[in-house]
């Protein structure tokens, strides 16, 4: 289904829980959040049926979000719910990979096609830092026991943020040259707990590495390749306008609301109905689908949620 701006939406991505296990800086508050009740976040068998309706809308790809979507319970049952819906050709996840050890091989066995992880360092101070509760370690282990799962395309999510992990770029970067998978390094946003203060263009990254050649791109990714490298490196320019006109997807909270745009205040309830009522609720809001967002002229995001309320 084609929106306003004549935009083909084919992508969902649906939050699963507000929670996870880490408190990073620039996204959740230092004490966490508090656990809403059971009864005001969608059920496993309310996310299928949002999913169903947004395939009978046009979407083939569906993203598993959160907070920290392994911290959900029945993940797997959500997983194997989604993965078996007809029409669904590629089921991802978004994760900070400390569950991974545990759960990389029950994941594969439930549906789930391909993983990113995030990971804004590779500095064990910094990153028990900047996520006040988590070990590097277990996300190098989680990394280890998705390829181990037979997991393959895997990406990692480099948040870039100035005086934090710039002095970082060529690392990641190497990363890409040594193993088979896309580092990603996705600019900053002020929404919620993030700010201008940190931010830097991803453009850091190419004068960081000024080796790196164009590759094909993939959705709102700019992709290079390391020479003779065996992964390669994208960049997600939200903050540059580079993002706004491939935009291809609509997001769903986890307390069944869907929002045409990360950055609008525009929300859609869901919950509630089924079958065509459902599905003309989804069609109405990827209509609704804004242009682009404003951030670069009013310095904030509109979104009345911070990031892990709405869906990473």
């Amino acid at each position: 289904m084609r929106d306003s701006c004549a935009r083909d939406i084919t992508y969902l991505r649906l939050s699963v829980t507000e929670l996870c296990s880490f408190r990073c800086r620039y996204c959740m508050p230092e004490e966490g959040v508090p656990k809403r009740p059971h009864e005001e976040i969608c059920s496993p068998e309310e996310l299928v049926e949002i999913t169903r309706q947004a395939v009978r809308c046009g979407v083939r790809k569906v993203r598993l979000t959160g907070g920290e979507p392994l911290v959900r319970r029945g993940i797997l049952d959500i997983c194997r719910g989604i993965s078996a819906l007809e029409g669904v050709e590629e089921l991802c996840l978004t994760t900070n990979g400390a569950a991974l050890p545990r759960l990389a091989g029950p994941l594969k066995e439930a549906g789930l096609n391909r993983l990113n992880i995030s990971l804004d360092t590779l500095r064990p101070d910094r990153f028990a830092y900047m996520t006040r509760t988590g070990r590097l370690e277990d996300v190098l282990q989680g990394l280890k026991a998705a390829a181990g799962a037979g997991f393959t395309g895997t990406k990692m999510n480099v948040v870039l943020m100035k005086d934090f992990n710039d002095d970082e770029i060529p690392d990641f970067v190497d990363l890409a040259r040594r193993f088979p998978l896309e580092v990603r390094f996705i600019e900053l946003m002020p929404i919620g707990e993030g700010g201008n203060a940190q931010f830097l263009p991803a453009e850091a990254v190419l004068e960081a590495c000024p080796d790196l050649r164009p590759a094909e791109g993939a959705g709102v990714a700019r992709r290079y390749r390391p020479p003779g490298g065996r992964g390669l490196v994208g960049l997600i320019e939200p903050m540059s306008h580079r993002f706004c006109g491939e935009c291809d997807r609509i997001r769903v909270t986890a307390d069944g609301r869907l929002k045409p745009c990360l950055h609008s205040d525009q929300e859609i309830p869901l919950r509630g109905l089924t079958g065509e009522a459902l599905r003309q609720a989804i069609a109405a809001g990827i209509t609704a689908k804004p242009q682009r967002h404003h951030m670069t002229e009013t310095g904030h995001s509109d979104a009345k949620r911070n990031m892990h309320q709405i869906g990473g």
